[in-house]
């Protein structure tokens, strides 16, 4: 029998797929979307047995509701959320993590998304990547420099869907192939930074 997935080894194509339907979902308001690709990233991501993976999904979902507004939003809702989300992924995987630090790095990445998509001109993810990356590192348990590409082929996905945004969130737009893309890419990257470094089993 096939060993048993984990947030180690999880399938990068199908969680890429899903992230960009949730990026779609989120800024149409479509939350129903947003739920069913939620769902997909977390039984992909963590492979948790179905009453938890649909409580985490419904957690990301909530998050990112509380997140969403502009500009009367509910950062500390959010993390709040995000902190049982971490906190179920931490029970489920047998993970030492803080749940309200992972909780804080998460919403920290949205933070830095919503100034370079929103207050600045320039087109300098630095401050983006190294808040994905940082992320990266403290739930998996590896070095930043390790998913700095992973972190980076992200940055550029919220890039397009940016640009996607301002020219009417359009679902039939191309621009979507090549986020597509770029997020197949970053969890294929994540992967092969994190797979070497699963904890082995027994």
């Amino acid at each position: 029998m096939a060993e048993r997935s984990s947030m180690w080894r999880f399938d990068p194509v199908a969680i890429g797929r899903a992230e960009c339907d949730a990026w779609v979902g989120y800024y149409r308001h479509e939350w129903r979307l947003v739920l069913r690709s939620a769902v997909v990233m977390v039984r992909e991501g963590f492979s948790m047995p179905w009453p938890r993976t649909l409580l985490g999904a419904w957690y990301v979902l909530r998050g990112n509701q509380l997140w969403a507004p502009h500009p009367d939003n509910d950062p500390d809702g959010a993390r709040a959320v995000m902190r049982r989300f971490y906190a179920l992924v931490a029970r489920d995987q047998g993970l030492t993590l803080d749940a309200a630090r992972a909780a804080e790095l998460e919403v920290a990445w949205w933070q830095e998304h919503r100034v370079l998509q929103r207050e600045r001109t320039d087109a300098d993810e630095t401050e983006l990547v190294r808040a994905l990356g940082e992320g990266y590192a403290y739930v998996y348990g590896v070095p930043e420099a390790d998913v700095e590409p992973a972190a980076r082929a992200r940055a550029l996905a919220m890039r397009i869907s940016d640009d996607w945004v301002a020219a009417g969130c359009d679902p039939e737009d191309d621009r979507l192939h090549e986020e597509r893309r770029l997020l197949v890419e970053s969890y294929t990257r994540l992967l092969d930074a994190v797979a070497p470094r699963a904890p082995q089993a027994g």
